[in-house]
């Protein structure tokens, strides 16, 4: 008995919460390249305001350690 199908086999039923889990997949799947994008500048954007958050490391950025800066000050 033909399903209707080029296949051949019938097809299965599935649940909503597989239907939402494979249209999570398909949506990484499509969109990787901006996922990885955004998280590489998220995780930057973190590490450099821990950084920049202590004292020790702030004052490489504020002052330099051999006399007069950029400006002359």
């Amino acid at each position: 008995m033909p399903s209707g199908r080029a296949g051949g086999a019938p097809r299965r039923r599935e649940s909503g919460l597989t239907k939402a889990v494979n249209s999570v997949f398909a949506f990484v799947k499509l969109a990787e390249f901006e996922i990885l994008f955004v998280l590489f500048f998220l995780i930057a954007f973190i590490i450099f305001k821990d950084l920049t958050s202590r004292p020790e490391y702030n004052q490489i950025l504020v002052k330099k350690p051999g006399g007069t800066d950029f400006w002359g000050n």
